[in-house]
C-alpha cells in the first residue's frame, strides 16, 4: 500500500503499530518522525509517546502527552506510567484516581495495583505516611505493594505478613496455568523473596538474609534491576569483610539498563557502596573519584564529604580532612551539626579533646540537648577543667529557663520547670560536691528543692552540703526531715539479715527458743564452765622417767646427737661451705695410700714407669663392672624404653 502511496495514513499508523509490536521501538519512532506531516500529534500522539518511553526518552514522552489535544484514556494511563517513573508521585496519585474514578473495563485492577506502588513509593522514598484506599488485597500484586508500603513506615513484622500472604497467594494464582513449570513460579516469587531477604536484613539476622539473597542469584533472573539491588544489599552485609564476594557481586550493579529499573535514591545508594568498597579495597583514585562524582551530582549530601575524609584519615591526612569538612560546614550550614560532629571524633582520636570540646560547643542546636551536655562534661572532666564543665551546666540550664520564660510569656501563674531542666540542675549539683564546690552545689539544691519540697533526697543531699558550711542552718534545715514513725520502710529484715552480703546472721529459731526457756526457769544467768581436754600421751610414756628437757628442740639441735649412723662418708661431702675440707678428707685420698697405683708423671719429674711393671695406668683402668652396665642398657633399650639419659 505503501508503494502506491507513500503518505497513506492509516498504512502508516499500521506500520508503526506493526513495530511496536515487534518491539522495533526505535524504528517505530524514525517512521513518525519522517511523516510529521501526514502523522501529526492529533493522530499518532499515543504511538509516538509510547515509543519515546520504551527508548527511556522520559521526558520527551511527557512533553508529546501533553502536546497532544485530546486526552485520550490511554494517554491519561501512559501518562501516569511516565509520572511514575519522573518519581512524581503526587501527580501520578491523583492521575490514577482519576481513572479509577472515571473508567470501568477489564482493566480495574491493574489500575488498583498501580495506585497502590504508587502509595508504596511514597512511603519508602518520601517517607509519607500513606492514607487507607481500602484496596482489597485480592492478588499477590497488591499484597506485596501494601507490603513495600509497612516497611516504609518500619512496620517490619507486619510487611512480612503480607509478604507471605503474597508468596501464598502468587503460588496458588501460577499453579492454575498447566503451562508454568516451578521454574517460572520461583522466578517470579523471586522479587518476594528479595523482600523477605531485605527484612530479615533490617531485623538484623543477616545469615539468613544471605542465604536467601543468594538463593536468588542462582536463580539467574532477568530482571536486572532486582539482581542489582541484591547485590547491594549483599555487599552492604560483607561491609569491609570478604570483600573478593563484594568484588563480584559489585558487577551486578553495571549491568546495562539497570539505571532505568531503579529509584534516584537507589542508584545512589549503589554508588556510595561502590564508593565505600573502592575504600576498602585500598583503591583511594577510584574512592575519590566516585566519592567526586556523586558529590558534583547532590552537592548538599553528606557521604560523599564523609567518604572522602575517611579515606584521607586512611591515608594519615587528618588535618586536611578536617579542612574538608570545615569547608563544607561553612558552604552549607543546614548539614553542619553532623559535619562538625565528625569532626570532633578526629580531633578525639588525634588526642585533641580541648579543641574537639570547642567544635561541640560551637553547634548551637545541640548545646543544651542532654546528651551534648553529659558528653563535653566527661571530656571536660577528663582533661581536668573542671571550670569548664560548670559553664557547659550553666549555659544549658540558662538556656532552659529562658525557653521557658518564652512559652510562659504574659503568665502569672506559677509553671514548674520541666523534667529535663530539673535533671540537669541534679547533675550539677551531684558533679559540684563531688568537685568540692559545696557552695555552688547549695544553690542548685535549693532551687531543686523549692521546687518539690516533699523529696527527702534532695533535703538530705542539701542538709549533708550545709553540715561542711553552715552546720546552724543544716540543723534547721533537718527539722523538716520526716520522723522515723511516719517513715514507711517496706523491708523484709529476716531476708536482709539472712541474705549472702549479710555481716550478722540471726541464730535458728530452735536455739532460741531453747534459751528463753532456761531464762524462764532462773538458770539463764548461770554460765557453764567448759571442761578441758586432757592432753594426749605418746605410747611409750612412762610416769616414773622424766621427760627429755631438749625434747622441744630438733634433734640435730640437742646435745646428744651423734648424726646418722649409715652413710657417714656420703653424708660429709657436699656439706660446710663453699671450698672447705671435712676432718676425714685426708683418709679419701688415694694417692696418699699405699696400695694405689702411680699417677702419671708430672711434668719436670725424673720417675717414669718401667716397661715391666704390671700396674696398668689409670686412663687404661676400667671401672668395675662396666661390661655388664653396657648390657644392661642394651637390653633396656633393646626393650623400647623411652626414658632419656
Amino acid at each position: 500500500v505503501l508503494q502506491i502511496s507513500k503518505d497513506d495514513v492509516t498504512a502508516l499508523q499500521c506500520k508503526v503499530v506493526c513495530l511496536i509490536q515487534n518491539g522495533n521501538f526505535k524504528e517505530a519512532l524514525g517512521v513518525i518522525n519522517t511523516h510529521t506531516k501526514v502523522l501529526t500529534s492529533d493522530v499518532i500522539a499515543f504511538e509516538k509517546a509510547y515509543c519515546e518511553y520504551r527508548l527511556n526518552r522520559i521526558e520527551n514522552a511527557l512533553k508529546t502527552i501533553q502536546s497532544a489535544s485530546q486526552q485520550t484514556d490511554k494517554l491519561k494511563e501512559l501518562y501516569g506510567q511516565v509520572l511514575y517513573r519522573l518519581e512524581r508521585y503526587d501527580d501520578c496519585l491523583a492521575a490514577y484516581r482519576d481513572l479509577i474514578r472515571n473508567s470501568q473495563d477489564e482493566y480495574e485492577e491493574e489500575r488498583k495495583t498501580n495506585l497502590s506502588a504508587v502509595v508504596a513509593a511514597q512511603s519508602t522514598w518520601e517517607k509519607v505516611m500513606p492514607e487507607d484506599l481500602g484496596l482489597r488485597e485480592a492478588t499477590y500484586e497488591l499484597c506485596y505493594n501494601s507490603a513495600c508500603a509497612l516497611i516504609g513506615q518500619g512496620k517490619l513484622n507486619e510487611a512480612m505478613k503480607k509478604l507471605q500472604k503474597a508468596e501464598e497467594l502468587c503460588r496458588q494464582s501460577l499453579s492454575e496455568d498447566s503451562d508454568v513449570t516451578e521454574e517460572d513460579i520461583e522466578a517470579e516469587l523471586a522479587i518476594i523473596h528479595g523482600q523477605m531477604a531485605y527484612i530479615m536484613q533490617l531485623q538484623g539476622c543477616t545469615d539468613d538474609a544471605l542465604q536467601l539473597y543468594n538463593q536468588i542469584i542462582k536463580l539467574k533472573p532477568t530482571d536486572v534491576g532486582l539482581l542489582a539491588v541484591i547485590a547491594n544489599n549483599i555487599i552492604t552485609i560483607n561491609k569491609d569483610q570478604n570483600v573478593f564476594d563484594s568484588k563480584k557481586k559489585v558487577k551486578l550493579t553495571n549491568a546495562e539498563g539497570v539505571e532505568h529499573k531503579l529509584s534516584k535514591k537507589q542508584l545512589q545508594a549503589i554508588e556510595f557502596n561502590k564508593a565505600l568498597l573502592a575504600m576498602y579495597t585500598n583503591q583511594a583514585d577510584q574512592c575519590r573519584k566516585l566519592s567526586a562524582s556523586l558529590q558534583s551530582q547532590s552537592p548538599e549530601h553528606l557521604l560523599p564529604v564523609l567518604i572522602q575524609a575517611a579515606q584521607l584519615c586512611r591515608e594519615k591526612q587528618h588535618a586536611k580532612a578536617v579542612g574538608l569538612l570545615q569547608d563544607f560546614a561553612d558552604q552549607h550550614p543546614a548539614n553542619a551539626a553532623e559535619i562538625k560532629l565528625t569532626m570532633a571524633q578526629l580531633k578525639i582520636a588525634q588526642g585533641s579533646v580541648t579543641k574537639a570540646c570547642m567544635i561541640l560547643r560551637s553547634i548551637e542546636e545541640l548545646q543544651h540537648k542532654p546528651g551534648m551536655v553529659s558528653a563535653l562534661v566527661t571530656m571536660y572532666s577528663h582533661e581536668e577543667d573542671i571550670d569548664s564543665a560548670i559553664e557547659v551546666f550553666t549555659q544549658a540550664i540558662q538556656w532552659y529557663q529562658q525557653f521557658q520564660a518564652r512559652t510562659n510569656y504574659g503568665c502569672s501563674v506559677f509553671q514548674p520547670k520541666s523534667s529535663v531542666h530539673l535533671s540537669l540542675i541534679r547533675e550539677a549539683a551531684n558533679f559540684k560536691l563531688k568537685h568540692g564546690r559545696k557552695k555552688e552545689a547549695i544553690s542548685d539544691l535549693e532551687e531543686l528543692w523549692k521546687q518539690n519540697p516533699k523529696d527527702v533526697h534532695t533535703l538530705a543531699q542539701l542538709i549533708s552540703a550545709y553540715s561542711l558550711v553552715d552546720p546552724e542552718k543544716a540543723k534547721v534545715l533537718s527539722k523538716h526531715l520526716p520522723s522515723s514513725d511516719t517513715m514507711s520502710l517496706k523491708v523484709d529484715v529476716d531476708a536482709l539479715e539472712n541474705s549472702h552480703g549479710a555481716t550478722y546472721v540471726r541464730k535458728k529459731a530452735g536455739k532460741l527458743a531453747g534459751d528463753s526457756q532456761q531464762k524462764e526457769q532462773g538458770q539463764g544467768d548461770v554460765k557453764k564452765k567448759k571442761k578441758k581436754k586432757k592432753g594426749k600421751l605418746p605410747k611409750n610414756y612412762d610416769p616414773k622417767v622424766t621427760p627429755d628437757p631438749e625434747r622441744w628442740l630438733p634433734m640435730r639441735e640437742r646435745s646428744y646427737y651423734r648424726g646418722r649412723k649409715k652413710g657417714k662418708k656420703k653424708d660429709q661431702v657436699g656439706k660446710g661451705t663453699q671450698g672447705s675440707t671435712t676432718a676425714g678428707s685426708s683418709e679419701l685420698d688415694a694417692s696418699r695410700t699405699a696400695s694405689s697405683p702411680p699417677t702419671s708423671p708430672r711434668p719436670g719429674s725424673a720417675a717414669a714407669v718401667s716397661a715391666t711393671s704390671n700396674v696398668v695406668p689409670p686412663r687404661h683402668q676400667k671401672p668395675a663392672g662396666a661390661p655388664a652396665t653396657k648390657k644392661k642398657q642394651q637390653q633396656k633399650k633393646k626393650k623400647g624404653a623411652k626414658g632419656g639419659w
